[in-house]
């Protein structure tokens, strides 16, 4: 197991930037007010539309995910998704 697996969070990326991954034609995952655990099978990068998550890396530190941010979680992560208010977020595999 990696422990050096980051999460990557560019706050309120600009319009060229999303433009650039092409995130308005991903699809959309939504998800209720929950704790679960989570395996990154492949490389996800995801803008959140709405909510919160509290995301904790296995052998990492937590991290707070907003409605705006643009997240990469690495392939071959693992986690703990701590949803504190319903997310709605466009993603992508890669």
């Amino acid at each position: 197991m990696q422990t050096d697996m980051k999460i990557e969070i560019i706050h309120n990326p600009d319009q060229a930037t999303l433009d650039q991954y092409g995130c308005g034609s991903w699809p959309i995952w939504e998800k209720e007010i929950s704790r679960f655990p989570w395996t990154y099978d492949a490389k996800e990068v995801c803008l959140v539309l709405e909510g919160e998550v509290t995301v904790t890396p296995q052998n990492g530190d937590a991290v707070i995910i907003r409605a705006g941010d643009l997240v990469t979680f690495p392939e071959g992560m693992s986690c703990e998704w701590n949803v504190t208010k319903p997310i709605r977020k466009h993603y992508n595999f890669y």
